[in-house]
């Protein structure tokens, strides 16, 4: 018999003799007064003089420590990431609160009603008068309640993650404020939330490739999406001027620090502005967030710091030009030339050169908040022409610590020109492009009904959560990433023996 068997066995058992005092084995309503962190706030600098007259409390947690002394012990309780020892004395309580606390295990979640006071040691204390037992723990806690340090146990027992690390807790509250703050900023500017489908005939928004699924009683394929882009514009053409989701995507592709194949982005469009209208918001909706979240515009990200305060700019060329190590740095007119681009890159375009060019020699080096426009309109295909360069398609990325963490562009609202772009694209597709995208002839059908002059943005809400709480990878910021399938973890097996 193992010893991880035993020891549950042991706690199976256990439960038969809780519920012989008369308790509950798996709960019952526990209406507490406070919760911990409400307690810690309103007495955790009260001296024991102060919190006479008697503070009564009704609190509950998940047991964190035992020190059992005779007739009298202690335990901490855990609750909301916050913890408050309990006291517990003979001859303060009645018998069954008693007899309970001497079977409880770490892990075990209770209920305790009674008084706060100081102990000889000046920490704050219930004292208790009443133990209620609300569910127990047949698995062991981690050894170290504060390091549950094995990477693919944190991943894949999230639960016992949120229970042994503060820290993780803190990580994603800070994401839920994120995805606040942008709500709020979005909806004070006359934004309004939708839905759009997840399950799409047609693929597209984006350059990448889909999870196929099938509809059985339709008899068709169905794409999981991966942006809702085209979606969100056709309500713009619906008279939604200004329109926001923030929505899971799914991208089929590979796993790394910064990639998930499903992941959050907010997505917004407004009508009757253009991409530059948009960088201007960028900056300001990216300041706030971080002052919502951690106070200020700073933050610290793989031990360098950054600031929100401001976004620095560049076009794609300009960045190559900034960031040229290799011999003599190309011109502006030379980052235009064709023959010159495919002299330095391999792919089959002057725009796909650039981008690649843009990838090797800058990309890595911009670390401060930068936006990068002006890019080739071969790989921006719903994005609206520059019109002093129709080479260029008036879009921007946002780059922090290397990381893309936005995209934005004027949207194209011509029916015609968009019908030559995902010619281009399918064209691409045909050389082995499998991200290349799809042709999506209702879309166009919208547009024909014409969309106002249109701006629209995507912001990756995993890799701004992982900068703004300084998380290296995109799994510390997601609470349930995907892992390859565990196998069979045996513990089925145990459980049926214990019957």
């Amino acid at each position: 018999m193992s010893l991880e068997y035993e020891l549950l066995t042991q706690r199976y058992h256990r439960i038969r003799e809780i519920e012989a005092l008369g308790f509950k084995s798996y709960g019952q309503r526990f209406d507490f007064t406070h919760t911990l962190a409400q307690i810690v706030e309103q007495y955790g600098d009260k001296t024991a003089e102060q919190l006479e007259p008697r503070v009564e409390v009704k609190v509950c947690g998940r047991i964190q420590t035992i020190r059992r002394m005779g007739k009298a012990g202690f335990a901490h309780l855990l609750q909301g990431g916050e913890k408050l020892q309990i006291y517990v004395r003979k001859d303060a309580v009645d018998e069954k609160s008693y007899a309970l606390y001497q079977l409880l295990d770490i892990g075990d979640i209770v209920g305790a009603s009674g008084y706060l006071f100081r102990t000889r040691t000046g920490e704050l204390s219930v004292h208790v008068e009443q133990l209620t037992f609300l569910a127990k723990t047949l698995l062991s806690m981690p050894e170290k309640w504060h390091g549950l340090e094995d990477v693919e146990t944190r991943y894949r027992q999230r639960y016992l993650d949120l229970i042994a690390n503060p820290e993780v807790r803190k990580t994603f509250y800070k994401r839920a404020k994120i995805i606040s703050s942008f709500r709020r900023q979005l909806e004070d500017r006359g934004f309004v939330e939708v839905e759009t489908p997840m399950m799409q005939p047609i693929f597209g928004g984006a350059a990448a490739k889909p999870f196929v699924t099938h509809h059985n009683t339709l008899d068709i394929d169905l794409y999981l999406r991966i942006a809702p882009e085209l979606y969100l514009k056709r309500l713009v053409v619906g008279g939604l001027d200004r329109v926001y989701e923030i929505n899971r995507n799914f991208r089929n592709e590979g796993i790394s620090t910064k990639h998930n194949p499903e992941f959050t982005m907010l997505e917004f469009y407004q009508a009757y502005t253009d991409y530059r209208g948009l960088m201007d918001l960028s900056e300001e909706l990216l300041r706030q967030t971080a002052i919502d979240v951690n106070g200020t515009t700073e933050f610290e990200f793989d031990g360098r710091k950054y600031d929100f305060a401001r976004l620095r700019r560049f076009t794609m060329r300009e960045a190559i030009v900034e960031f040229w190590r290799a011999g003599d740095k190309p011109t502006l007119d030379q980052l235009m030339d064709p023959e010159w681009l495919s002299r330095h890159s391999s792919k089959a375009t002057a725009g796909e050169a650039l981008v690649d060019l843009f990838e090797r020699v800058a990309e890595p080096h911009l670390l401060d908040p930068t936006i990068v426009y002006e890019f080739p309109v071969e790989v921006s295909p719903l994005a609206k022409n520059n019109p002093d360069d129709p080479r260029f398609a008036d879009r921007f990325e946002i780059l922090v610590a290397g990381m893309e963490i936005g995209n934005a562009y004027t949207e194209l609202n011509d029916p015609q020109e968009q019908r030559r772009r995902f010619e281009i694209q399918l064209a691409m597709r045909e050389r082995g492009n499998e991200e290349a995208h799809q042709m999506d002839e209702d879309y166009i059908r919208a547009l024909c009904y014409g969309m106002p002059p249109t701006a629209g943005e995507g912001i990756g809400i995993d890799r701004l959560t992982m900068l703004l709480t300084g998380s290296k990878s995109i799994r510390d910021v997601i609470l349930f990433p995907l892992l390859r399938p565990e196998g069979e973890i045996g513990l089925l097996k145990q459980l049926r023996s214990l019957e």
